[in-house]
């Protein structure tokens, strides 16, 4: 009888660290992660040497990657003084962002001299930003708009949220995700294409996200209803939700052509 105890006790301690890992294995959330690279530039000429490389060179060497990628312009760009092109590209882990970069530099200056070794008077941009963004665990997968419009002619979103302490960042995810704010703009088809908190940025916490639309007219009339929608007005009002945003950027773009989203 001890000797079958023993057994089984030996056999118990084997299986459990098998069953733990496999829980913890079942248990994990796979998550995209988002690089976005925004160009800074003054002049014309520049966003042609940046659209050039873009096209030419790195799109084609991220599809060889089986990566997809939006390239975006804001509407202000026409008369802002800090004119910006967005590039966002898909990472299925973090990992894969580092296997991604090195696997860039074998192509990395073989198309767009101008770009890349641009005289010192003649700079290809201002400068450039770059962020890391893990997406939200209630919307863990980029997702391809689903809009009539041609994509030159849609309208883009980007939102970033800044809060002033980590805690209330956290909390202005959890609003978003437990809170239900995602399930709210899916319910009235505002076309998201991701939602994410920035891990490694210049501007933190915080967190982004992207719609579209099909039109400007469009837009407007989903952002009239979502102020209107009784379970947006309760969910912002609850006292726990209070305070939780101290910077909003919000920018309205156009896709490129070459744009994947």
């Amino acid at each position: 009888m001890e000797k079958a105890r023993v057994q089984w006790l030996l056999m118990l301690v084997m299986i459990l660290p098998l069953s733990l890992n496999a829980q913890k294995k079942n248990s994990k959330v796979d998550r995209d992660f988002y690089e976005v690279t925004i160009f800074h530039f003054t002049k014309d000429s520049q966003a042609t040497t940046i659209g050039n490389y873009l096209e030419k060179e790195l799109m084609p060497a991220l599809h060889s990657q089986q990566l997809i990628a939006g390239v975006f312009q804001p509407i202000a760009n026409d008369t802002a003084l800090d004119k910006k092109i967005f590039l966002i590209v898909q990472h299925a882990s973090w990992n894969d962002i580092n296997r991604a970069k090195n696997k860039l530099k074998a192509v990395d200056g073989n198309v767009n001299e101008l770009f890349h070794n641009a005289p010192y008077a003649s700079p290809a941009y201002a400068r450039k930003e770059l962020m890391i963004a893990e997406a939200f665990p209630m919307a863990t997968k980029l997702m391809r708009p689903k809009l009539n419009a041609p994509l030159t002619d849609r309208i883009y979103e980007w939102r970033s949220y800044e809060s002033a302490t980590d805690a209330k960042f956290i909390n202005k995810v959890k609003m978003f995700n437990e809170g239900g704010e995602v399930a709210l703009f899916k319910r009235l088809n505002f076309n998201a294409i991701f939602y994410a908190s920035v891990v490694a940025g210049g501007r933190m916490p915080n967190l982004i996200y992207m719609t579209s639309f099909e039109t400007i007219e469009d837009r407007n009339a989903h952002w009239k209803t979502f102020g209107a929608d009784a379970e947006w007005k309760k969910l912002s009002s609850l006292p726990e939700y209070q305070n939780n945003v101290s910077k909003a950027d919000i920018i309205l773009m156009k896709a490129m052509p070459y744009s994947d989203f």
